[in-house]
């Protein structure tokens, strides 16, 4: 074990919690079963006024399973699904377990090129995607693929009660060349598909690295690497029967599969409702009475710029958390004022199967004073965190390094991506790219990312840093701060900034707001508003793009 899990500060974080999970099951089919076995009748997904039990999942999983059999898929063949956050997500991986196959997690933002890219990498055999989706890409896509089998569905299936207001204007759309999922769910309702043997060391899931710093990657997410960090979400949150899941995080995405889906199959139920909105998110906190949720800070920042939250009831949603993007302390405290409950940090990546870090529940996490850097928390369950050097030297508690995680939750690579996989991965874990440090207490900091450090006159800069200062300005929504050329300094500092409802204040007026509260040569030197900054799915603010 590193230095970093053996300190005995971290007894104090993981009070009931074991240093290193024993697996209680063999893999991540078996912890559906698991619960299914144990209460059939408990309920697993709300979507929007519908309630799916585990029974019921179970059984439409099972006619899933049999039809794709039927149509020839086996163990070890990919099965694509390009879908928003609806059942069909769920009841795709779940048959595509019973296979032993492996599902592809395709983001449905993506648009004819990076589908292709994804589908072709993969070497996907079936799609499961929306009919939107299918007419908008899939079927111009899908004749240079190797997909035979596709079958289309609505987010207007699985639906009781009046028409949700998010889906109003929605329609049902025929797709040539294709096969209706329900239809054939119908077709194979009461079937068992065959028994298959599945091993931990399975790749259950194929999941797409963000391409904020290039092509996507697939990372090859093992049975047991998700058997594993399903339960450390159960331990680390506190997790039960009397929790409540929001699915407000992309199921595509490696948080939404293990914080959202994974972990309701072993503990309690997700709420579902196609894809984020505002209103109805603060509809659905209320309705169902939310307690857990791991969403990106700008769903945050979303809700707390929004009319409807203010009028809903949000005091069960308490085990509140954010990852994928930096989190700035000063919009955790204005959330904290505005709903009562504090935003605590958590840290991960695709290639760990999400969390390696997080802020204990019921803690708050330390500022650095030299960054004013949020941290991210403390190793999760049996992570092993190291700080590097260029040269892989382990670094001494505060300086700053590469982050490099090890542990049961890590991947073991890219799929069929040999050379990428040697770069990334190391005996003892991943290269994150992510620089930051540990102080003496054991608490994590990410300062930014390696590759987006700037250089201004010689001098360092990370971005994040100039960043928490921005967001303390009381007009500014969000932020992202990139290097450009410069003639005199070799790169300077530029940000782009997007107002909170009816503020108007300029550029120029937040370069001087900035002037005394950090160096010169941090200080952005220009100011650009934008109405929105470009995101990938997971809320990450693409400054790639911004650089453009």
């Amino acid at each position: 074990m590193s230095v970093y899990t053996e300190r005995p500060w971290l007894s104090q974080y993981r009070a009931g919690v074991p240093a290193d999970i024993i697996p209680e099951f063999p893999h991540a089919l078996a912890m559906f079963q698991g619960s299914v076995a144990k209460d059939p009748a408990r309920p697993f997904i709300h979507y929007f006024d519908r309630t799916l039990t585990m029974g019921e999942v179970d059984r439409l999983s099972d006619a899933l399973a049999c039809a794709l059999a039927a149509r020839g898929l086996a163990k070890g063949d990919r099965i694509a699904a390009y879908l928003q956050n609806v059942p069909q997500f769920v009841l795709t991986m779940l048959a595509a377990w019973k296979l032993g196959a492996i599902m592809v997690s395709v983001n449905p933002m993506l648009r004819h090129k990076e589908v292709a890219l994804i589908l072709d990498d993969s070497g996907a055999k079936a799609l499961v995607t929306l009919e939107s989706l299918y007419h908008e890409v899939a079927a111009e896509v899908l004749p240079d693929t190797a997909v035979k089998i596709v079958l289309t569905t609505s987010e207007l299936e699985f639906l009781d009660g009046p028409l949700p207001a998010l889906l109003k204007g929605h329609e049902r759309r025929a797709c040539a060349g294709a096969e209706d999922l329900v239809t054939l769910l119908k077709s194979f309702d009461g079937k068992y598909p065959p028994a298959i043997a599945i091993d931990g060391g399975d790749v259950a899931l194929l999941t797409y690295t963000s391409g904020t710093t290039g092509p996507p990657k697939g990372a090859m997410n093992l049975h047991r690497n998700i058997v594993y960090n399903t339960q450390v979400y159960r331990e680390w949150m506190s997790l039960d029967a009397k929790d409540v899941i929001l699915g407000v995080a992309p199921l595509f995405h490696v948080t939404g599969l293990i914080a959202c889906i994974t972990s309701a199959m072993l503990c309690c139920p997700l709420v579902l409702y196609f894809r984020f909105d505002v209103a109805t998110t603060a509809e659905l906190v209320e309705k169902y009475r939310v307690t857990f949720v791991v969403a990106s800070i700008t769903v945050f920042i979303a809700l707390m710029n929004s009319e409807d939250a203010k009028t809903r009831d949000f005091s069960s949603l308490k085990k509140v958390y954010s990852g994928g993007a930096p989190v700035a302390p000063a919009t955790v405290e204005a959330y904290q004022k505005q709903f009562g409950a504090y935003i605590h940090n958590i840290y991960g990546m695709t290639e760990t199967t999400s969390p390696t870090h997080a802020v204990p529940f019921g803690a708050d996490a330390p500022v650095d004073p030299a960054t004013g850097a949020l941290s991210v928390g403390v190793p999760v369950c049996g992570a092993v965190v190291r700080i590097v050097d260029d040269e892989g030297k382990e670094l001494p508690v505060g300086e700053i390094g590469e982050l490099v995680s090890g542990g049961p939750m890590v991947v073991p690579g890219y799929w069929e991506k040999p050379e990428e996989s040697k770069l990334a991965f190391e005996e003892r874990g991943i290269h994150t790219g992510d620089v930051g440090f540990m102080d003496a207490k054991g608490y994590f900091y990410i300062v930014d990312r390696k590759k987006d450090l700037i250089i201004a006159s010689g001098y360092k800069v990370w971005p994040r840093e100039v960043e928490d200062v921005l967001y303390t300005h009381p007009d500014v929504r969000e932020c992202a701060v990139v290097g450009v050329a410069d003639a005199y300094r070799g790169e300077t500092v530029k940000a782009f900034v997007s107002l909170k409802p009816g503020a108007n204040t300029t550029g120029p007026a937040i370069v001087e707001y900035c002037k005394g509260l950090m160096a010169a040569y941090k200080r952005p030197h220009e100011v650009e508003i934008v109405d929105e900054l470009p995101k990938t799915a997971s809320g990450k603010i693409m400054r790639r793009e911004l650089r453009k």
